[in-house]
């Protein structure tokens, strides 16, 4: 949830600052299937999930230098509207920015988003104990689209169908938090709101050489609140930093390597309760909490914001939890030169582990 709201702060000013480009909108009606991730929530799979979705768009044609590099991409607003077909779950709705990427001479678009979602039925102890998936009403969302898009097919009016990939969590703000992935086939139409056909700007681009740099030395410290995978153990801090260097080997790329420290305090309260509510573990109750992982990376620069993908594993962790791999995804923002902000989501597989608020600086 921190992670959408804070992404909202910085990215809003940045899509509205934009210049009045030309815009189109596009309505899509989707269904699907929820991914069964893990075995918990088997029982939240009762039917094929259904809804629609409503997107404003802006398109770029090239005046600033990340518009030509990412071959003049689309940038936008939307709303979507998630039907689970279970009595659990209820319905989800979001609001999310994206980004729209074209391949195949513009007739293959991705999308990405980030957003805010909120569910109808969160869990309750006593009214709904069975919504393991969503511990709070208002969550985080993410979602991809590959689909092939046409525009202008009658007068303004286009067309559009592919896949869909959506997920729903809290960041494990609070639990229960098994999330939502599901799976859909999408389609819909697109309208242009101006008839004006406006082309493409092509300049020469500076040369790969300009983007050469000397091996960076970043250091991160993330931090924020989660709560422990049993129900009503206790919202607690963390503080995770991170060490590591990286070499930009292009325009939009850089390759990473370095270590994670984390200092997540809500092992604390877990690893009292394993010891307790499984004797047989024989789990020591002093355990020590902290965790060292080695992580490589990648990082792909747009322009003042930034894609950060991480993997890493667990070279000390005393406390026998989770996989020895973990991921993280994030977004950063370059407020002034090497210092950067940003939000990001550390996770075991399909199972988030915490929602992560950073500051840095790349030296």
């Amino acid at each position: 949830m921190k992670k959408a709201l804070l992404f909202f702060c910085f990215s809003v000013s940045f899509v509205f600052s934009q210049e009045n480009n030309p815009a189109y909108i596009d309505v899509q009606l989707f269904r699907g299937n929820i991914i069964k991730h893990t075995d918990d929530i088997g029982h939240l799979i009762t039917g094929h999930p259904d809804g629609f979705m409503l997107s404003y768009n802006w398109k770029t044609f090239g005046k600033k230098e990340w518009e030509q590099v990412y071959n003049y991409p689309d940038y936008g607003i939307s709303f979507h509207y998630l039907d689970f077909q279970n009595q659990y779950l209820g319905y989800n709705i979001a609001l999310g920015l994206h980004y729209n990427f074209y391949f195949l001479n513009r007739n293959l678009m991705f999308r990405i988003s980030q957003g805010i979602g909120v569910t109808s039925n969160p869990y309750d102890k006593e009214s709904n104990n069975k919504n393991n998936a969503f511990g709070t009403r208002l969550m985080d969302n993410n979602y991809v689209l590959l689909q092939y898009k046409k525009e202008n097919i009658f007068n303004r009016f286009g067309f559009q169908a592919g896949f869909m990939l959506t997920h729903f969590s809290n960041g494990r703000l609070k639990a229960p938090n098994s999330g939502i992935n599901t799976f859909a086939l999408n389609v819909g139409l697109n309208y242009n709101l101006t008839s004006k056909k406006q082309e493409f700007i092509v300049d020469s681009l500076p040369s790969k050489a300009s983007y050469r740099e000397r091996i960076k030395y970043n250091i991160a410290f993330r931090t924020g609140i989660s709560e422990g995978p049993v129900p009503h153990l206790g919202q607690r801090q963390f503080y995770h930093f991170g060490f590591y260097a990286d070499k930009r080997i292009g325009r939009k790329s850089a390759i990473q390597i370095g270590t994670d420290i984390f200092f997540s305090r809500y092992l604390i309260d877990y690893i009292e309760f394993t010891s307790v509510a499984f004797p047989e573990k024989n789990s020591d109750p002093n355990t020590d909490y902290k965790r060292i992982g080695l992580v490589l990376g990648h990082e792909l620069f747009i322009n003042k914001l930034s894609i950060e993908t991480q993997l890493g594993y667990y070279v000390y962790k005393p406390f026998d939890y989770e996989t020895n791999l973990y991921q993280r995804l994030g977004v950063k923002y370059y407020i002034y030169k090497n210092i950067f902000t940003g939000v990001g989501l550390k996770a075991h597989g399909g199972r988030a582990e915490a929602g992560e608020f950073s500051i840095g600086i790349r030296l």
